[in-house]
C-alpha cells in the first residue's frame, strides 16, 4: 500500500462524535512516551501528521485521520503515565474503553510496546483485556533501532516467555522503528489486506469490563 493522502478529520473525547462508521478503521494505542506519534508519522510519510512531544501524555483525545480517502487511522490517548492527574488518567481509560468497546468499524487495534523494556504489567493487563473481550489486535514493538538484532531477538524471547504463561500462542506482532522505517511495509500490508474484509468483519460489541 502507498499512502497518497492523509487528512486530519476530528479530535474529540466522545466516541459518539467520531466520523460515521462507514469506512474501515485502525487505531494506535500504547503507554505514554512509547513513540506512537513518531510511528504514525513514519507510516503515513507525514512529518507532522501526529503531534510529537517529549512530554508523556500529550495525546488526550481520539484523533481521526482519513487515509487515501478509504480508511481511518486513529490516534488514541496513551495510558500509564503516573504523573498525570488522577482525573486525566481516569479520563484516558474511559475514552479508550468507550472507543474500543463501541466502535463497530474498528478492524484492528495496534498496541505499541517499547521493545527496550522488560514486559510491563500495565501492557500485559491491557493485552489480557483485549484477548478476553475478543478485540482483534497486533502488537507493534517500537524503537527497534535502539537495539542490536541479537538484543531484539533476546527481548522478544523474554516477552514471549511471559505472554505464553497465559496465552496459548504469541499474539501477532511486528517489530518497528520510526527512525529506520522497519515494519512499515508489514503494517501497511496488514491494513491493506484487512480492508478487503470490511463489511464482513466487525467487533462483537458487548459490555466490556475495565482494563
Amino acid at each position: 500500500m502507498i499512502i497518497r493522502t492523509a487528512t486530519f478529520v476530528i479530535s474529540n473525547s466522545d466516541v459518539s462524535r467520531c466520523p460515521a462508521p462507514n469506512l474501515p478503521e485502525y487505531a494506535f494505542i500504547g503507554r505514554s512516551n512509547v513513540g506512537k506519534s513518531s510511528l504514525i508519522n513514519m507510516l503515513t510519510n507525514r512529518a507532522k501528521l501526529a503531534k510529537t512531544s517529549g512530554k508523556p501524555g500529550k495525546t488526550q483525545l481520539i484523533n481521526h485521520f482519513l487515509i487515501n480517502d478509504n480508511w481511518y487511522l486513529v490516534d488514541l490517548p496513551g495510558y500509564g503515565y503516573a504523573r498525570t492527574s488522577k482525573e486525566l488518567i481516569a479520563g484516558f481509560s474511559k475514552i479508550n474503553h468507550d472507543y474500543i468497546a463501541n466502535r463497530p468499524n474498528l478492524l484492528n487495534l495496534f498496541v505499541l510496546i517499547d521493545i527496550r523494556l522488560e514486559p510491563q504489567e500495565i501492557d500485559l493487563k491491557f493485552l489480557r483485556w483485549l484477548g478476553t473481550n475478543g478485540v482483534p489486535f497486533t502488537m507493534l514493538f517500537t524503537k527497534a533501532d535502539k537495539l542490536t538484532h541479537n538484543k531484539i531477538q533476546s527481548h522478544l524471547a523474554a516477552y514471549k516467555k511471559i505472554v505464553l504463561l497465559e496465552w496459548e500462542e504469541m499474539p501477532a506482532y511486528i517489530v518497528t522503528s520510526a527512525e529506520s522505517g522497519a515494519g512499515k511495509e508489514e503494517v501497511l500490508k496488514l491494513i491493506d489486506e484487512t480492508n478487503g474484509t470490511f463489511g464482513f468483519q466487525a467487533l462483537t460489541k458487548t459490555d466490556k469490563g475495565d482494563f
